[in-house]
């Protein structure tokens, strides 16, 4: 038996038990209401399953009919950001997540983050917020090599980036929950790809105002809900990423509430941060919900022999049309980013 096998039967019994006690305590009751404008005035987006780890429920994301503001509804609760978040970014899904974030494109695109910041400042200490492996400071460093940068995140990936060199210091823990210990010590917070899995985005953006220096600087990169793409790839979109996005926020949105926490909005980004893989991401997600489910702890039955042998012939057989589409993702790239079908957007605030 493989040392992943053994980890799968290890972990079985577990996802068992919390499985026959029913997904209805991992969601909280729903939302008549916004939770950025508090309109009433809501229509369904949307209604998907756990593409990336096939865990099972369903899940809904409204959109506020007022402000444009996208979420989770029903919201998942405590318990639930548990069970979804586990295995995913740690445990079984963390040595691949790891490949991924260590990929040339991922790469290249921390670089070009970093860079962001180049014609505003240039920082001496710099906290990554979601920081994971702690890669995008790595590579922010060849950029700002006079900058000494700390990580913060919640699993075990921000540890390791600290064992590994990429980043001096590392806080483990939720942003928020950390707050006392980062007052008015940082020069820039960086949140990439992070606020849309906060349960309170405007409560983030508070902490990140008293961990700045007055002066200091905020960075976000989030998905952008407005994109053509989520409506042209529906729910198979891989920025919705359910169930861990919780809140897609419009760029109007997000910069009228950095005026008000005391922020000045000196830049924002709708081209350069969109992530060439649309099209990839939702053949992938596709690919997940046709083929028949690998041998997972949290899958209600292990992969009979013929499951198996289906699994073994398609993925290589669909292995060069997602090469393919990958190809053609970067090579539209140039284009996309210049239309509204790039799929996120940057912004750069400055503490008042």
């Amino acid at each position: 038996m493989s040392t992943r096998s053994k980890q799968i039967a290890a972990l079985r019994p577990r996802y068992e038990d919390e499985l026959a006690q029913g997904l209805e305590r991992f969601f909280e009751r729903p939302r008549t209401t916004c939770p950025w404008c508090t309109s009433a005035h809501l229509r369904r987006r949307l209604r998907t399953a756990n593409h990336a780890q096939r865990k099972p429920g369903n899940f809904v994301l409204d959109e506020c009919r007022n402000c444009g503001h996208v979420f989770q509804n029903p919201r998942l609760s405590a318990d639930g950001l548990t069970f979804y978040y586990r295995d995913c970014y740690d445990g079984l899904g963390e040595a691949t997540m790891a490949r991924l974030a260590a990929s040339p494109l991922a790469a290249k695109l921390y670089r070009a983050r970093a860079r962001a910041l180049l014609p505003f400042s240039r920082p001496l200490l710099w906290l990554d917020v979601g920081t994971g492996h702690g890669h995008f400071c790595a590579e922010a460093r060849r950029i700002h090599p006079g900058t000494e940068f700390h990580g913060l995140d919640q699993g075990e990936g921000v540890e390791i980036a600290a064992r590994k060199g990429r980043i001096a210091r590392a806080y483990r823990g939720s942003f928020t929950g950390l707050a006392g210990q980062l007052d008015c010590r940082y020069d820039v917070v960086s949140m990439h790809h992070y606020l849309e899995h906060t349960l309170s985005p405007r409560l983030e953006l508070t902490t990140a105002y008293t961990t700045l220096r007055p002066g200091g600087l905020l960075l976000i990169e989030v998905p952008d809900p407005q994109s053509a793409a989520a409506r042209l790839f529906g729910r198979w979109w891989g920025p919705w990423l359910q169930p861990q996005h919780l809140h897609l926020i419009p760029l109007d949105n997000l910069c009228g509430e950095l005026a008000e926490q005391g922020f000045t909005v000196v830049a924002t980004d709708r081209q350069e941060p969109h992530i060439p893989t649309d099209l990839t991401s939702a053949a992938v997600n596709m690919l997940h919900s046709v083929l028949p489910g690998e041998n997972l702890p949290w899958l209600p039955e292990r992969p009979g022999p013929l499951g198996r042998g289906i699994r073994t012939l398609c993925l290589p057989a669909a292995a060069p049309a997602l090469l393919a589409l990958f190809a053609l993702d970067v090579l539209l790239a140039p284009v996309t980013r210049r239309t509204r079908l790039s799929n996120a957007y940057r912004v750069v605030a400055r503490r008042d």
